[in-house]
């Protein structure tokens, strides 16, 4: 029978449970990680959602007669309602040319995010 020495009998017990807790630990912060890169992908797609639908808006207004158009009269004017998005706009129109300003407000995660947009048409 072979005789081995204390050295190539294997792992200790408190060797094997640090091994796993160093192991443990890495595997949480990896699914930390994970959840973050979640919420900022949803955070993200909620976001290019809210500027093409900002973009779309403003090129229809953008697209209206100055003079006889009603959504283009000094006001604040709200919009269209899509999803979880809630979009509004504000203009001044003083004949010659017209400021707008839209915003589409969003609440994700029980906080409200906005993204706004602003253009100048002119006649």
């Amino acid at each position: 029978m072979t005789e081995y020495s204390d050295r190539e009998k294997g792992f200790s017990l408190t060797e094997v449970l640090v091994g796993l807790v160093i192991l443990a630990v890495g595997v949480l912060a990896i699914g930390g990680l994970q959840i973050a890169s979640i919420r900022g992908t949803s955070f993200g797609n909620s976001l290019r959602e809210a500027s093409v639908l900002a973009q779309n808006r403003m090129e229809f207004l953008k697209s209206l007669d100055l003079s006889t158009a009603p959504e283009l009269q000094t006001g604040d004017h709200e919009d269209i309602t899509s999803g979880i998005f809630q979009g509004r706009y504000r203009a001044v129109n003083n004949g010659t040319f017209a400021t707008i300003r839209y915003t589409v407000q969003w609440v994700e995660r029980n906080t409200t995010h906005q993204i706004t947009f602003s253009t100048i048409k002119s006649r």
